[in-house]
């Protein structure tokens, strides 16, 4: 057994869950399991994240598979895998009547973003309704740099009070694929993400469209407060693991932040063969 092998089980026997790793290597997967979902019940502010102002956004599609962004693929071993975890993650928030999924990690380039990026477009092509991905990575927003479109506004202009979420929403020229992009990098990202302002704005986005999947991206666990704020608001986390790379202590001193968050999983990302 690996190093990062043992380290995830030890983080399993350290929380005292029974979560399952979901490994994206060469044909190999196994599936994820459920965790009871953090309910919230505080009173807040209405906001409006209505679609009607949804910008389209046409992008190269020839460059998704440069920057790895394989979901869009058929016949591609990891966009398969893909799928199974996007059916894996859909029946378990169904069954636990969540709509709202973190893509965590350990450090920066883990693959965090590029794993939310694809998951977002593999749920858009399965579900009937929409799938909306946050750019909550407000240190170091990319997703809209990833997919190709140009973006000057986004979720940290709104928490500032500088602009509305039916100005920012953006449509990468996929059906059923909403991107709502991170806009200007903040330093004081922790306090607008953790405000009351942030709160009813995943609230009004969880709660007005029972057919809206939810994913958001953030910044890394280890460097950042950001995705344990963030973590309080959401149905499920992922937390993505680089082969070879997480260590056994980054990876324990990750999941006791997490602890007692809903934490579905784990993906073993960028295997060797």
């Amino acid at each position: 057994m690996s190093k990062l092998k043992k380290a995830l089980e030890k983080a399993k026997e350290a929380r005292k869950d029974h979560f399952e790793d979901l490994v994206i290597d060469e044909g190999r997967s196994t599936p994820v399991t459920s965790l009871p979902v953090i309910k919230q019940e505080k009173p807040f502010e209405k906001v409006d994240p209505s679609y009607v102002h949804t910008k389209i956004k046409h992008i190269d599609f020839q460059n998704l598979e440069k920057n790895k962004i394989i979901s869009i693929c058929h016949g591609n071993v990891v966009a398969d895998q893909l799928k199974i975890l996007r059916t894996r993650i859909l029946t378990y928030l169904r069954d636990a009547g969540g709509n709202s999924l973190l893509i965590a990690s350990a450090n920066p380039g883990e693959g965090r973003t590029v794993t939310a990026i694809n998951l977002a477009i593999a749920l858009s092509q399965q579900i009937d309704g929409t799938v909306l991905l946050v750019d909550a990575d407000l240190r170091k927003p990319s997703i809209h740099n990833l997919l190709g479109f140009d973006s000057d506004k986004g979720l940290s202009d709104y928490l500032r009070g500088k602009a509305e979420i039916h100005d920012l929403l953006v449509n990468p020229g996929m059906p059923r694929l909403v991107v709502l992009p991170g806009g200007k990098p903040l330093p004081n990202s922790s306090e607008y993400l953790g405000s009351p302002r942030m709160e009813s704005l995943v609230r009004e986005l969880k709660e007005r469209y029972s057919d809206r999947f939810i994913i958001f991206d953030s910044s890394p666990l280890l460097t950042s407060a950001d995705p344990l704020v963030l973590s309080r608001f959401v149905d499920g986390i992922l937390m993505v693991v680089e082969a070879e790379k997480t260590t056994r202590e980054e990876l324990k001193g990750a999941m006791d932040l997490l602890r007692d968050r809903p934490i579905i999983g784990t993906m073993l990302n960028k295997t060797k063969q």
